[in-house]
């Protein structure tokens, strides 16, 4: 409320109105209970992301290999694969046996290299078969190839829904190639 100043100053006696003035304050406290209350709800019931991995189909063990012989492949669906340091990717067709090195092709990962290799191979053997599902990629690694490249391999088998592919060791004939090259 206003007061009344009746202090004498100066030999003068002259009444001065004040107005008091009034303090704002703000409780927060309601406020950071709310914030701590809602920060504490939404971590205990938000489920982290849960980590997705390529499904591998891996063959069934044959109990008796000599009754067994399964299907031919022709050379023809098959494009072999070899990884190699540098993120070097080789590839041929056709058996192992016949490779010399000027029949080992260069390229490299992505969607101008080894994957369209592959796309072309489905194409050839789409004509040829008139099936999509007969490509079949072997992968091979030398002993300079990372980890990396299996992953970045697998990607492109993925990527180009090859649903029959292979990890294999590389054979003398090819390695001899590669270092060849």
């Amino acid at each position: 409320m206003a007061q009344m100043d009746t202090s004498e100053g100066g030999g003068r006696h002259e009444s001065k109105v004040k107005a008091k003035k009034m303090s704002t304050r703000v409780d927060l406290t309601p406020m950071v209970d709310l914030a701590f209350l809602l920060i504490s709800f939404f971590m205990l019931t938000t489920t982290m992301s849960k980590p997705v991995a390529m499904q591998l189909a891996m063959p069934k063990p044959i109990e008796d290999p000599t009754k067994d012989k399964g299907e031919d492949v022709k050379e023809s669906q098959v494009l072999t694969i070899i990884l190699d340091k540098d993120d070097a990717v080789w590839y041929y067709e056709g058996i192992p046996s016949e490779l010399t090195p000027e029949s080992l092709n260069k390229t490299h990962y992505g969607s101008d290299g080894i994957r369209q290799v592959i796309l072309d191979k489905q194409k050839k053997v789409l004509a040829h078969f008139r099936e999509p599902d007969k490509t079949i990629c072997l992968i091979k690694m030398t002993k300079d190839a990372s980890y990396k490249n299996m992953v970045d391999i697998l990607d492109e088998m993925d990527i180009t829904k090859t649903k029959i592919f292979a990890i294999q060791d590389l054979s003398p004939v090819e390695l001899s190639a590669v270092s060849a090259k």
